[in-house]
């Protein structure tokens, strides 16, 4: 018999996936199976097909899976996939390896970051896997497993954006909905030109998907118009661009929150790095009650010159995590064990009482969006002018502060070390937050560095998510060409190019790797 090519078994309710096509048998002429194909006396090779598979859970429901890393093979595996619970009636087995969370390709970052990324995820999870077969043959024939991923998606989709808009004095909030005609639930975007919507992130052409943590497709026009008028000065909003939903639908998956790229929006989690001094950290951690009866770990009483004030630590900080565990289950005393146990660093994870309650009414984790995440991930849009941070630049950077430059900026354990920021009127990205310390800092990228070209690509013209997705595909090392604030200012003026590519200004680029 010939051989059979990246077959799924059936078990329960699991549907037969793979690459197999139905093909008949006739004596005359043999089989008639156009994947059984020998060429050379060799048997053809097929590239192994990644499958999507989509989990909804109720609330009283688990995912029924467990997540592993064992010794002596790669990747992360799915183990003790329960009969019947929603881990296999979505097509899951135990075996596979998970390449993708969420749309995050997750196969080259730890254990505790994937676990923590379903956790999130709530009651709708998106899992892009690989048999396990599958997997090895990949990785033994050397393949780009992100490259598996990117041609499972459609080329060109590009994720949701989370955007939150804020009531313009005197346009209100730029954004009206019109049903699409003879498609209930579904509802196209209207925005006034320069308002509040569209500097928020919402584009013309944008589909709603979800408003105030209620998703529309559940919704009437009327109840839709009712809830605007109730929603007073700002309102957050889930949209896509018509295309990407064409193809989110085509592939059956679902358009969540937990998949989006944050626009303007006004609180978000803070991850602190406290390296000890022989005294301590330098803060208090307290129980408190609020008048509603709920308890939280609070952050209080930050010593001048502390660790924890140098960390940027604010009193009356909530605590979400401790060395990305999160603390809502712990009792106090563990939680200062944990912190304690962490030797000379700790990492700490925090929220304002405010920000919590922004994101408990959307009905989503605090923790989604962390501004110290990495770039690739998720980035908001920031319009307000920044001051630059001091940073020591190699000298022929110095030399000329009007040139454009070169940064190679290598991950580290904590990501690039700078957020992105975006200005829709032009477009433009600029770097919005540089780490101190940090990869980006030590490459020479500065708050208000304007982004020209990643990885050899100009991005001048592009959107945020564009940019990002450039990000993404560099892997660990990243190549900015990048201008100051006040130089790219005059060129735009003047009309001279960003960078001229002969050979006299070759001397003026630079590259930094650290290793």
């Amino acid at each position: 018999m010939g051989k059979k090519h990246n077959m799924r078994h059936s078990r329960g309710l699991v549907d037969v996936i793979g690459l197999t096509e139905k093909f008949t048998f006739n004596p005359k002429e043999g089989i008639d199976n156009p994947v059984m194909v020998l060429t050379d006396g060799a048997d053809s090779e097929l590239t192994p097909s990644p499958h999507l598979c989509v989990l909804k859970r109720e609330e009283w429901e688990c995912y029924g899976f467990n997540l592993r890393v064992e010794r002596g093979r790669q990747g992360h595996i799915i183990r003790n996939v329960a009969s019947g619970g929603v881990a296999e009636r979505s097509g899951l087995q135990d075996g596979d390896r998970l390449l993708e969370v969420n749309s995050c390709f997750v196969d080259d970052i730890s254990h505790s970051e994937v676990a923590r990324k379903i956790k999130l995820s709530g009651h709708q999870l998106c899992l892009l896997v690989l048999d396990g077969a599958g997997y090895e043959q990949a990785v033994s024939q050397g393949q780009d497993l992100q490259g598996l991923a990117k041609a499972h998606n459609h080329k060109g989709c590009k994720p949701p954006r989370l955007c939150h808009i804020s009531r313009d004095p005197v346009t209100g909030l730029g954004i009206h909905f019109t049903p699409i005609e003879g498609e209930r639930g579904r509802f196209s975007v209207s925005l006034v030109t320069g308002g509040a919507a569209e500097k928020a992130g919402v584009r013309k052409g944008d589909h709603l998907v979800w408003i105030n943590g209620a998703t529309v497709s559940d919704l009437t026009h009327s109840a839709l118009t009712r809830m605007l008028k109730k929603c007073g000065d700002n309102i957050t909003v889930l949209v896509i661009d018509n295309e990407s939903e064409k193809d989110y639908v085509q592939r059956r998956m679902p358009i969540m929150p937990t998949m989006a790229v944050p626009y303007n929006l006004p609180y978000r989690a803070r991850k602190l790095h406290l390296v000890s001094r022989p005294e301590g950290y330098g803060f208090l951690l307290r129980l408190e009650k609020t008048p509603s009866g709920r308890t939280y770990h609070v952050l209080r009483e930050m010593e001048r010159g502390s660790p924890a004030e140098r960390a940027g630590m604010q009193d009356g900080e909530l605590l979400l995590e401790v060395n990305g565990e999160s603390v809502e289950s712990l009792e106090h005393k563990e939680i200062v064990d944990r912190v304690r146990l962490s030797g000379q660093q700790v990492s700490l994870t925090t929220i304002t009482f405010l920000g919590l309650e922004f994101y408990t009414k959307l009905g989503l984790s605090p923790l989604l969006f962390c501004d110290d995440e990495d770039v690739a991930e998720k980035e908001e849009e920031e319009t307000r002018v920044l001051t630059p941070v001091e940073v020591h630049l190699p000298a022929k950077a110095a030399d000329g502060p009007g040139n454009p430059r070169i940064c190679t900026v290598q991950k580290g354990p904590l990501g690039f070390g700078f957020n992105l920021g975006f200005v829709a009127q032009r477009p433009r990205t600029f770097i919005s937050q540089v780490a101190l310390g940090g990869p980006a800092q030590s490459a020479g990228l500065a708050v208000g560095d304007e982004v020209i070209e990643v990885n050899g690509q100009n991005v001048e013209e592009h959107y945020l998510e564009d940019v990002i997705m450039l990000v993404k595909e560099g892997g660990r090392f990243l190549s900015l060409l990048v201008v100051d604030k006040s130089s790219c200012n005059n060129m735009k003026k003047t009309g001279t190019p960003a960078l001229d590519f002969s050979d006299k200004e070759e001397e003026d680029k630079y590259e930094i790797s650290i290793l």
